[in-house]
Parts: C-alpha cells; sequence; structure tokens
C-alpha cells in the first residue's frame, strides 16, 4: 500500500495533510466521467493580482476575498470559467451558456482545499449560481463520491489533475439553523429530529468525520402538512482519516450539541432506533443499486493509505466493540471498514443512536 508521512500526534484541530489522487482512484474517475480536461486550472486561479476583504450583506468580515487578474486575464478566463460550468452543469453544451457572464470570484485561505468560488450570474434575470475550484484532494473526492452513491443526494464535481471542481451545496449553515430556525414553529420538531438522527447515521457508517454545524447545511421543503427537512454535508476534507470513532458521530461535537439535546428532547430511543435502522435499509439499498460502483471505489479506497497506520488499527478495534465483530480487526484500510460497516447494518448489528451521556463525551 501506498503510505504518505502522516503526522501520528495531529489532533482533530490541525489541518488534515492533502492527499494526491491515486492512479487507481483517477481510473475510477475516468470511467464515470467524473475525469475530464478542464479549461481552468487550480493553479491558474492562484495566479491572481490583487484581493480585497469580501464583508456580508450586514457588512460583516467573512473569510472569502474577492480576487482580481489582470485585464488581458480576465478575459480568458471568463471564457474558461463559462465553458467549465458548462462542463459541469450541462455536459459541456455551450448553447445553453452565452447569456451567462462571471460576476466575482472570491477566495478562502481557510481550510484544507483554499477553495475559489466562481459567482456565475445569468444576463436575461440576474439569477446567480455558484461553483467551486479546489486543490485536488484523495479524501475529500473520496468523501463526494461515498456521499452521491449512499446518501439521498446526487453530486456533480469534475478533476482533472490537481484541480477538482464542485457544485455549489445550498442550504441554511448548520450553525445558523440551530440559532435562528430550530425552534421555528413552521416546522415540526419530530421531523427535524428524525433528519438529525438519519444524518448522524449516514455520517457514521461511511465515516464522514468532522460534521461541525457549520460543516453542514439544512434544506427546507415545503410540504402540504408543514415544511420536510433534509440535512446535507458540505465539507468532505475528513472522510476516514480519524482514529477516534466518535469523530464520525456528529452527535459527539460541542458545536452540535445543542442539535443533540433537541433530538434527546422529542424522541424516545426506540423511535429514534427506528429513524436510525430505516437509514440503514435505504443506504443498503442503494448500495445494492450501485453495487460495481460502488466496490470499485472501496477497492481503489483500499489500496492506499488514506489515514495513518495508528488511526487506522484505533479506529478498527473501536467499530468492533461497537458492532461487537471481530471481522473489523482484520482490516488493513478504512476502505475496509466501510465495507464492514455496511457489513454490520446488512446483519442488522446496531446500537442506540444517541444516549442520555452522549452530551458530556463530545470534543
Amino acid at each position: 500500500m501506498d503510505a504518505p508521512a502522516f503526522s501520528h500526534t495531529r489532533s482533530a484541530q490541525q489541518k488534515k495533510p492533502s492527499l494526491p489522487i491515486s492512479e487507481g482512484l483517477r481510473a475510477y474517475l475516468k470511467r464515470y466521467r467524473r475525469e475530464r480536461e478542464l479549461p481552468v486550472t487550480y493553479q491558474r486561479l492562484r495566479r491572481f493580482a490583487e484581493s480585497a476583504p469580501l464583508t456580508d450583506a450586514e457588512g460583516k468580515a467573512t473569510l472569502w476575498e474577492t480576487v482580481v487578474y489582470d485585464q488581458l486575464e480576465m478575459e480568458s478566463l471568463q471564457d474558461g470559467l463559462k465553458r467549465l460550468y458548462a462542463l459541469l452543469r450541462v455536459d459541456g453544451d455551450l448553447a445553453f451558456m452565452s447569456h451567462l457572464y462571471v460576476d466575482r470570484i472570491d477566495f478562502c485561505a481557510f481550510g484544507n482545499s483554499a477553495p475559489f468560488r466562481i459567482r456565475i450570474v445569468n444576463a436575461y434575470n440576474d439569477n446567480p449560481d455558484y461553483f467551486y475550484i479546489k486543490r485536488g484532494d484523495a479524501s475529500r473526492v473520496y468523501g463526494l463520491e461515498l456521499e452521491h452513491l449512499l446518501s439521498p443526494n446526487r453530486l456533480h464535481f469534475l478533476t482533472h489533475g490537481d484541480t477538482l471542481v464542485e457544485e455549489h451545496i445550498a442550504g441554511i449553515p448548520g450553525d445558523v439553523f440551530a440559532q435562528r430556525w430550530l425552534t421555528n414553529k413552521e416546522l415540526k420538531p419530530i421531523r427535524v429530529a428524525k433528519e438529525l438522527v438519519k444524518f448522524n447515521e449516514r455520517c457514521f457508517v461511511r465515516l464522514l468525520g468532522d460534521m461541525r454545524a457549520y460543516n453542514f447545511v439544512v434544506v427546507i421543503t415545503p410540504d402540504f402538512e408543514g415544511a420536510q427537512i433534509r440535512i446535507r454535508a458540505m465539507d468532505f476534507d475528513q472522510q476516514a482519516y480519524e482514529g477516534r470513532m466518535n469523530l464520525y458521530r456528529p452527535q459527539f461535537f460541542k458545536d452540535n450539541q445543542q442539535l443533540a439535546f433537541f433530538c434527546m428532547k422529542h424522541l424516545r430511543v426506540e423511535t429514534a432506533r427506528q429513524y436510525q435502522r430505516e437509514e440503514q435499509v435505504l443506504m443498503l439499498q442503494r448500495a445494492e443499486v450501485a453495487q460495481e460502483r460502488l466496490e470499485l471505489l472501496l477497492t481503489a479506497m483500499s489500496d492506499v493509505s488514506l489515514a495513518p497506520p495508528d488511526n487506522v488499527i484505533e479506529l478498527r478495534e473501536s467499530l468492533a466493540a461497537h458492532y461487537g465483530r471481530s471481522a473489523y480487526l482484520r482490516c488493513i484500510s478504512v476502505g475496509e471498514l466501510i465495507r464492514e460497516n455496511l457489513e454490520s447494518i446488512r446483519q442488522n448489528v446496531t446500537s442506540p443512536p444517541f444516549s442520555p451521556e452522549a452530551p458530556g463525551e463530545r470534543e
């Protein structure tokens, strides 16, 4: 197995190293048309001439900066970014893109991927859309693809070399939702709690870490009997990297404490277990529909080291104890651990989705 150098003393607060896309993953991406020739690369966008802080609608500072390029470069970039957006949205058909223009390019140095955010606008009706160009990272690509295959959400993204292009995931940031929407009378508490349980289970089974409130969004859809809720991850950098099992369970983060107590207030453990099992069965059904594709992805994931060996050992021992299955102890990669997680829920081996002690154990 390929073994990049990891720091074994890394804490959850330190940045995870960016991992290159392996040949196996690259072959997978080409097979499913995720890997394409792109008209604009991440490195090209890094060559901006100036930047200025970007504020939000209330005039508050954000983590983003608006970047400016030389005039000749900007003209070329405008065309390249429109063609890139066409690849992402309509498989490159430029006939539907002539009325679009690039309104702004923002850069964020915070986070592993150091993304560029492209604001593209429809000239006919001023309707904006966004997409992101990031530094390619194998962990994030695996996270995006697992989300596409095992969650109810479809994701559009493209890769080329060390460039990753992603669509915008719309929704209310989890921390904003907790502050402003959680007790909104238009939302049924049981529906909110149900989706929190389901989201918690999806993250745990597919080993998506660091789902603090600001790393996921809440989508509210009006329905004939009140609004429906869907929670979507929007940060996939910590896919199967951490050694501590509870870092894959959103309920255990201090940032999510309000949401965890909300679930405990509104759901009986028996009801929460029902919702947990519902999501497990749905994940198994999704895995069955995408069986060949998922197997190829997990094989590529098992052929490289995505986490330090100590993390894999710690995680497999915790999962073996959690599910009561010694098969985990034979796993030597995080891809194999995800396979075993799916096998565990296939055998209906599980545990309560939360317990009264849970909030006190958070990071």
